[in-house]
């Protein structure tokens, strides 16, 4: 890369030149997507292949689970809508009852 000699240039002078070039860098970078997209579609196309296929399949193929919800394993006997999947922290009422000497099987639904 060749060295430029900026030492002559004042500060409004430089600010203008960094402009100009972080304009061009953006400009540079939008060319190179659209580069790059219209091989891809290339690509595709000569291969035999949609477009909604192509991201159809990139997008599941690094999906992890559905998030579906775990169902209750454990209930309190004093209050049956306080549940509890076994997961995670132990709510308060589990912990008390294990501090009175139960067991987690006695709190099993």
């Amino acid at each position: 890369m060749a060295n430029i000699d900026l030492s002559g240039y004042n500060l409004a002078e430089l600010k203008g030149l960094q402009f100009d070039i972080e304009k061009e860098i953006k400009t540079r970078q939008h060319q190179d997507v659209k580069k790059a997209r219209e091989q891809i579609l290339e690509i595709a196309q000569n291969m035999g292949i949609s477009v909604e296929e192509l991201l159809a399949k990139g997008a599941t193929k690094g999906k992890k689970s559905t998030g579906a919800k775990v169902s209750p394993q454990y209930h309190n006997p004093a209050d049956n809508s306080q549940t509890w999947t076994g997961r995670g922290r132990q709510p308060k009422w589990v912990v008390e009852a294990l501090g009175k000497g139960k067991s987690l099987d006695d709190l099993r639904i």
